[in-house]
């Protein structure tokens, strides 16, 4: 699925996603690092993995998800 960084914290490397239809997603540290990135910005395109209705990967939206 992909999604566009509302937000993303580099202390606690969390954040939070807009879906297409506006929906915001909070993803957890766990699925920041769960992926190869170091660092988001605002406006980035993402890939995002969920599972039970939390996100459990994020990556660019260039990169495959596992």
């Amino acid at each position: 699925m992909q999604a566009t960084v509302r937000s993303f914290d580099t202390e606690t490397r969390s954040g939070t996603v807009f879906l297409d239809d506006g929906t915001v997603l909070v993803f957890p540290a766990r699925a920041f690092d769960a992926g190869p990135l170091r660092l988001l910005r605002t406006g980035q395109r993402v890939n995002i993995a969920m599972e039970d209705g939390e996100i459990t990967y994020i990556t660019l939206s260039t990169f495959p998800l596992p």
